[in-house]
């Protein structure tokens, strides 16, 4: 009788079954379509840059093709000035510009949320310190920095993901710090520091675990613009490409001489470059509206 009563006096709400993950996941692309696709076309590029070897027909440095050749059936996206297919060229220089995209986003993400943390929790000199760091490489402009250490060490893939990552680190170290701000003085972490928990395990237990969204989305957004920063390396002879493993700013590089006779050499590296940043910078605001508390009920 007590277990009947007690199922009576709990709201319908709690009485209803929880939703599947597939159920979430097709309420959330009908709530943000544009998210959705933006997610499927990222997921797509994903798996290209897995599988490129696979995908593309020919040797990204093969050559013996027509040159200058217009895209066509044998050839979809053209052939260069150096008589290799372009179709297959796209398709392998996403494994390096995804590839420093995501790696300097991850190293980016944990360096920074880690300072964001820190400098958040802990206050005083911590923090001043932290954000004293944060201004200097923030006041630097980009491009400069990047061709200042891609000049000074060597050009490899690991030195040119770490030279973007502390590009784009200071940005997510302070989101996540003024995330960390404003739940500091909360009653659950006031109770933990009462049972006599010490700050690492406040940190790692209660403050990463609910600053966790932020982070996820910010790091979203910046792969996209990652790829624009390793694109414009490469433009300029400062990335890691090479004819057997080329990117798309490498190709942009080596369309500028004849651009003019075979548009299809500087059309398509482009617009694989924003088609990439546009999915990702999409699929992080969809993934912001839909973790973000605030935003759910807007749309």
């Amino acid at each position: 009788m007590t277990s009947a009563a007690a199922t009576r006096d709990l709201p319908l709400s709690d009485l209803r079954p929880r939703r599947s993950v597939g159920s979430s996941l097709w309420n959330i692309a009908r709530r943000k379509p544009i998210g959705a696709i933006a997610a499927v076309v990222c997921i797509v590029l994903v798996l290209v840059a897995i599988f490129a070897p696979l995908l593309a027909p020919h040797p990204p440095d093969q050559v013996g093709f027509p040159r200058l050749h217009a895209p066509s059936l044998d050839h979809p996206f053209g052939t260069d000035n150096l008589f290799r297919d372009v179709f297959s060229r796209t398709i392998v220089s996403s494994r390096v510009s995804l590839g420093v995209g995501f790696t300097a986003v991850f190293l980016a993400t944990i360096v920074g949320a880690a300072l964001g943390i820190f400098s958040g929790y802990l206050g005083g000199w911590v923090d001043i310190s932290v954000s004293r760091v944060l201004d200097v490489i923030i006041g630097m402009p980009p491009l400069i920095f990047a061709i200042f250490m891609l000049t000074v060490f060597e050009r490899n893939f690991m030195n040119v993901s770490m030279t973007i990552a502390i590009i784009y680190m200071p940005t997510t170290a302070r989101i996540v710090r003024s995330s960390v701000l404003s739940i500091r003085n909360l009653q659950y972490i006031e109770a933990a520091q009462a049972v006599g928990n010490t700050p690492p395990r406040i940190m790692w237990r209660h403050v990463l675990p609910n600053v966790f969204a932020p982070i996820i989305v910010v790091a979203s957004i910046q792969i996209g613009n990652a790829i624009l920063t390793e694109a414009a390396l490469s433009f300029l002879g400062l990335g890691i490409a090479t004819d057997a493993q080329p990117s798309w700013g490498k190709m942009l590089q080596d369309s500028r001489s004849v651009w003019q006779q075979a548009w299809w050499m500087s059309v398509i590296p482009g617009g694989a470059i924003s088609l990439a940043v546009l999915a990702f910078n999409l699929f992080g605001d969809a993934l912001r509206d839909v973790l973000d508390p605030r935003l759910r009920g807007t749309s």
